[in-house]
């Protein structure tokens, strides 16, 4: 008697963790994260508290697992973009970095990034492998035109784009100032 192989499990679970994760991580830079509670991010999500409460069972296990999927799916995207070869560097660069920062400069993620400096253990190893990856990931890309200089200027970018973070207030200004940074430091 033949057997037919399982069926592959549904993506719609995966889906709808997913859509909750994006939903919980707005409402996180929205609010902060002192003051998303998670009655505000099921009503965001569509799903009952309870639903919520069933896949994360406190908010810092809903925050810890929004944080992680973001960070993951920014490292990946970076990674693609820093892999275009084709691209001239200035451009695969600037782009990493607004990835990396410019899309969490503002005054929603600077609570985030608050309670992150004052929680270092609520996210885990993620706080310290994430942004090792990307510097990682940066000198990678510098090495193939700067071999001799990459790792210098790898730090360099990445403590530009640290400080910019604090001091710009919007997305297209990071993005402008590191453009500036890494034609200075490409020189």
């Amino acid at each position: 008697m033949s057997r037919t192989p399982p069926e592959a499990p549904s993506s719609t679970a995966s889906d709808r963790r997913d859509a909750v994760l994006e939903s919980a991580l707005l409402t996180f830079a929205r609010f902060g994260y002192r003051k998303t509670s998670m009655d505000e991010v099921a009503r965001e999500a569509r799903i009952s508290r309870p639903g919520l409460y069933f896949h994360f069972p406190t908010k810092d296990a809903l925050f810890r697992a929004a944080v992680t999927r973001a960070l993951e799916h920014d490292l990946a995207e970076i990674e693609t973009v820093l892999g275009a070869t084709r691209r001239p560097l200035r451009e695969r660069l600037v782009e990493a970095f607004d990835v990396w920062a410019g899309r969490y400069v503002g005054p929603g993620a600077r609570d985030v990034t608050a309670v992150i400096d004052a929680n270092p253990d609520l996210l885990g190893p993620v706080v310290e492998t994430a942004p090792r990856r990307f510097a990682e990931l940066v000198t990678q890309a510098l090495a193939v035109e700067r071999p001799q200089d990459a790792v210098p200027l790898a730090r360099t970018l990445v403590s530009t784009s640290i400080g910019l973070k604090h001091q710009v207030e919007a997305r297209a200004d990071h993005r402008r100032a590191m453009a500036t940074a890494v034609d200075l430091l490409l020189r």
